[in-house]
């Protein structure tokens, strides 16, 4: 099998880069290791920055989250029980966010993929990334019990952290940067509409909580809980007392209760992997860089990676330069790095460290204080959200 770009991984990145590589002409092939249902169900983020959506209605696949997806102009934050909340468009020149699951977004490019595009292959797991350093890369992959090759003029790893393709750049030339932290989320969905219409970001002595949603009759909240917590651990009524306490407010505000459907934790951690090119093959999303969802950027990353990648490809086809391509690396970690460092800001301000002490709380207090009454603070933070540039 032959194709111009191999692209390794259908999460959002790879439907997404093979969704722009089709309309710019140039062909490609998705191998993706899970089976359909699988990648349609698996609970991702939500959060869809400006350039983002501005990105889908470009491609063609915005159809269905210009109807269903909820458009939010702004965030409430919430410390010592006061409330304020951000106005994204007055702050940033009109931009804002869109709440539409990263789930819905798969569903509306693998649709397209399979009615306009080129092949995707489900249940085909990509085994190594061979030739990288060449003209003429390829992918050895496993597909209904035959082992086959991909052969490929460039290869896309958008096969998330634990996928081959970052594997296949040598040690001597990588350099890692991470940071773990001491605490994950709790997140629940729950059969019970929003209790606020937009995302409310709550700093307790407690530990911190969101207020997110799905839909207008599905809510998603979030519980600050020590690292390694056990979700079955936690029974329903505990976690709706415990997320009252969180987001109390001195005016009364109320938290409703629904049936809760789903419990699961996630880990927080921020990593960098560079370089994100080698020779032929390109890292994007999560195979190169993971932010704590905090800053709701991972999915928003892994677009401008795959944009950055697609941009270049068309430059290189129409001109022949691949001053581009040489650069995707250098281009995609500008952004990287300042999703990594608004992900950290917002995670360490919110959330207390156990250990902590008095000294740790008023800082986060200060912080959250100066956002509330300085607009410049509070404009990084909002420009921060909706989205960095794409170059």
């Amino acid at each position: 099998m032959r194709t111009t770009v191999g692209i390794i991984g259908a999460g959002p990145a790879g439907l997404l880069l093979a969704r722009l590589l089709h309309n710019a002409g140039i062909d490609s092939v998705v191998l993706e290791s899970r089976d359909r249902s699988y990648v349609e169900h698996r609970q991702r983020a939500g959060i869809l920055e400006q350039g983002t959506v501005d990105v889908l209605r470009a491609a063609g696949a915005a159809e269905r989250m210009d109807r269903e997806g909820l458009r939010h102009d702004g965030i409430e934050l919430r410390y010592e029980k006061k409330r304020h909340r951000v106005d994204f468009p007055e702050l940033t020149g009109g931009r804002s966010v869109m709440v539409y699951a990263q789930t819905e977004v798969c569903k509306d490019l693998i649709a397209l993929q399979l009615k306009e595009g080129g092949p995707l292959l489900f249940e085909a797991e990509a085994l190594e990334v061979l030739g990288a350093t060449t003209d003429r890369p390829s992918v050895r992959f496993r597909h209904e019990g035959r082992e086959e090759v991909l052969e490929c003029e460039y290869v896309v790893g958008c096969d998330g952290f634990w996928g081959v393709a970052r594997k296949a750049i040598p040690a001597e030339l990588t350099r890692v940067f991470e940071r773990t932290y001491p605490f994950g989320w709790l997140g629940i969905l729950a059969d019970v509409p929003p209790s606020h219409d937009e995302l409310v970001y709550a700093r307790h002595d407690r530990g911190f909580a969101l207020l997110s949603m799905r839909s207008p009759s599905v809510s998603r909240l979030y519980l600050q809980v020590p690292e390694g917590t056990d979700a079955e651990t936690w029974g329903d009524e505990e976690i709706w007392d415990e997320l009252e306490r969180r987001f109390e407010t001195e005016d009364g505000w109320k938290l409703e209760r629904g049936t809760i459907t789903q419990k699961s934790v996630t880990p927080m951690r921020s990593y960098v992997h560079e370089p994100m090119r080698h020779g032929r093959l390109f890292l994007a999303g999560d195979a190169a860089h993971i932010v704590p969802p905090t800053g709701a950027k991972g999915l928003n990353l892994a677009v401008g990676d795959v944009v950055t990648f697609a941009s270049a490809l068309t430059h290189e086809k129409e001109t022949g330069s691949a001053e581009l391509l040489d650069a995707y690396s250098e281009t995609c970690l500008r952004r990287v790095w300042q999703a990594e460092r608004f992900s950290y800001d917002m995670t360490t301000m919110l959330h207390p460290a156990p250990g902590a002490d008095s000294f740790d709380h008023r800082l986060q207090l200060a912080r959250l204080d100066r956002i509330a009454t300085s607009r410049a603070a509070e404009t990084d933070l909002a420009e921060g959200y909706t989205g960095f540039p794409l170059e």
